[in-house]
């Protein structure tokens, strides 16, 4: 008989659960053990949601456990340096994982789409001063444009965005759009402040949102200057979002 001693987690890029799978036929060093999760916590931050297993199963190889519990099937099996990359790359937010948040409450054009993603950064950067996700704000014709929401939406125009992906993972829940949000650093504070901004500006038309992000003094106004990809900084954010509180 062996011993596992499984840690657990979601990797969000790679689409997939993964496990770090410690297995001995002799009983598990739980100061081992223990130094494995502090070495994750420091690395990836004390609030970073994992969940830990003890299974005993007929041998040390992973199927066994997959035999034992089906739980444990389509999991993939790292070692704790490539666990910890997959994870610390999924604490931070892009503009993308907001965007898809934002399709799985409401329908948006593409144009509307972009300001609220915007807005949510705004909001989360005057209420604390940090970064919501990390793609940099650009200022074009029609206000502030967020990349990688650009690059996967800009193909529908003036039509309601229709994305599969969300659509999908919705209905079956596999690792939905929400708890994209929550896996990341700080996710309930990031979650609550964007179903806010939702709740303020999700019933508004494109045309109204452009409209609001385009007044005199605006952070868009102050960068854009007839060309497309200007960086709209931070400190221009928070300078008229506060004025604006």
């Amino acid at each position: 008989m062996a011993k596992h001693f499984v840690i657990m987690s979601s990797s969000y890029s790679k689409g997939t659960r993964i496990a770090i799978d410690y297995a001995k036929k002799e009983e598990l060093n739980t100061e081992f053990i223990e130094e494995q999760v502090k070495k994750i916590k420091k690395a990836c931050g004390d609030t970073v949601p994992i969940s830990i297993h003890t299974v005993q199963t007929e041998t040390e190889e992973w199927s066994s456990l997959v035999k034992a519990d089906q739980f444990f099937q389509d999991v993939e099996v790292v070692n704790i340096d490539e666990f910890i990359r997959l994870v610390k790359i999924d604490r931070k937010l892009r503009g993308i994982d907001v965007a898809k948040y934002i399709l799985s409450k409401i329908q948006c054009t593409h144009l509307k789409l972009q300001k609220l993603v915007y807005l949510c950064y705004a909001e989360y950067l005057t209420q604390n001063k940090e970064r919501l996700f990390e793609d940099k704000i650009y200022a074009f014709r029609y206000g502030p444009v967020i990349q990688t929401v650009y690059n996967e939406y800009k193909t529908f125009g003036d039509d309601t965005v229709q994305d599969d992906d969300v659509l999908v993972r919705e209905i079956l829940n596999i690792m939905p759009a929400r708890s994209r949000i929550l896996f990341a650093d700080s996710g309930t504070k990031k979650l609550e402040c964007i179903d806010e901004v939702i709740k303020k500006y999700g019933d508004y038309k494109a045309s109204e949102l452009v409209e609001l992000t385009h007044q005199e003094k605006t952070p868009w106004s102050k960068t854009y200057s007839n060309e497309n990809f200007q960086e709209i900084e931070d400190e221009t954010i928070l300078e008229y979002h506060n004025y604006e509180k």
